[in-house]
């Protein structure tokens, strides 16, 4: 991945080829309610692209993201309502980056996404404002762009449905390349206390039984004909007939949320409008999830968390080693995330490390503390 705002990933694809957002569903069965759902939705309503270029009364057109590398040093993150489901920091996320939204974000979701390539992981924050050395957001979520973790159910992430942004996006560099492989992000007005994995959260602002539970993919229509559509439109609505999109959070509906960029041809872009709900199908859904089903599973076990000496001059380096099954990522809270079973620190001051053992059935953490004399 090339560094800097909207960078190209040139051609990398987060997450496995097996991870949801990169299936191929376009010969999926369509789900038994696709019609009332799509009734609900409005069969009229137009899809709506969320991103462009320029600005629109004073904002970037988009969410936007940032690449950096390993010179990049991480910041603390101070949560101000969802710490209790965040991932804890610090992030690479410099006091710079880009808040959607801007250079004058006001009061939106004010999301912040940035991904380090070096590491290969993916940082993601809502409600995100920057102070003299650090950071406060609403939520955080650390995703393994070479794993793709599930979120414990009923967390939220960066997002309503508790999933990712980024690899939801329309990029441009994927435009420009021909072929967007993997599902697209969206919204909708309204929708109900439940969710399709591979979300985990829901933020029910209706009853009705048609209301999308969040999760829900909806898929183009094999025999929509895109040929009269641009060649940069055919390449969105090629992905929407073969990846779909998911629906990620509540929003105005049918908006498919893409990354701001100075070569998009918004004019072009508009004509994306003149697709609408009723040439959509909803993908099959199961199992859905509400209050009475979601699963049952044990948390990870740490085993052991211990360091080559607990005591120790500062600076020296001391290696930290944790023996834990069940996990889906790791974090050690004031380090970052890491992978495998050990990682080297040089503490300059006595420090508490506390580890984070997560999976879709919770979180276990287990505390070390290390002096420095």
């Amino acid at each position: 991945m090339s560094l800097g705002q909207g960078a190209s990933l040139n051609g990398v694809v987060p997450f496995p080829a097996t991870n949801a957002w990169n299936q191929d569903i376009s010969s999926a069965p369509v789900d038994s309610n696709s019609a009332n759902i799509i009734n609900f939705i409005g069969g009229s309503v137009s899809v709506h692209p969320d991103f462009g270029s320029g600005e629109y009364a004073g904002q970037s057109i988009g969410i936007p993201y940032l690449v950096v590398g390993a010179q990049q040093a991480p910041l603390n993150i101070n949560f101000t309502a969802y710490g209790d489901e965040s991932d804890p920091g610090p992030m690479p996320i410099p006091l710079s980056a880009p808040i959607e939204g801007y250079p004058a974000p006001g009061s939106g979701d004010r999301h912040v996404l940035v991904l380090d390539n070096s590491n290969c992981w993916l940082y993601e924050l809502y409600s995100a404002y920057p102070n003299a050395t650090d950071w406060s957001a609403g939520s955080a979520a650390i995703w393994d762009l070479s794993n793709g973790e599930q979120r414990p159910y009923t967390w939220t992430s960066a997002d309503a449905a508790g999933l990712p942004i980024f690899p939801g996006l329309v990029r441009y560099d994927e435009v420009a390349s021909g072929a967007i492989q993997h599902a697209l992000r969206f919204t909708l007005q309204s929708s109900r206390a439940a969710f399709v994995p591979p979300a985990s959260h829901w933020a029910a602002n209706s009853t009705n039984a048609d209301a999308a539970p969040m999760g829900m993919r909806l898929r183009l229509k094999s025999s929509f004909d895109i040929s009269t559509f641009s060649a940069a439109n055919q390449v969105i609505l090629t992905a929407l007939k073969t990846y779909g999109m998911i629906m990620a959070d509540n929003g105005s509906s049918m908006y498919i949320s893409g990354a701001p960029d100075d070569n998009w041809d918004n004019d072009d872009l508009h004509n994306l409008g003149n697709v609408t709900a009723s040439d959509f199908e909803v993908v099959q859904m199961n199992p859905i999830y509400t209050s009475s089903n979601l699963p049952q599973g044990a948390a990870p076990v740490i085993g052991s968390f211990t360091a080559g000496s607990q005591s120790v001059s500062a600076g020296t380096p001391i290696t930290l080693s944790w023996d834990v099954t069940g996990a889906s990522y790791l974090i050690i809270a004031g380090l970052g995330p890491v992978r495998g079973t050990s990682v080297t620190v040089s503490p300059s001051q006595s420090t508490t490390y506390t580890l984070n053992a997560t999976n879709a059935f919770g979180r276990t953490t287990a505390i070390l503390n290390v002096t420095v004399n």
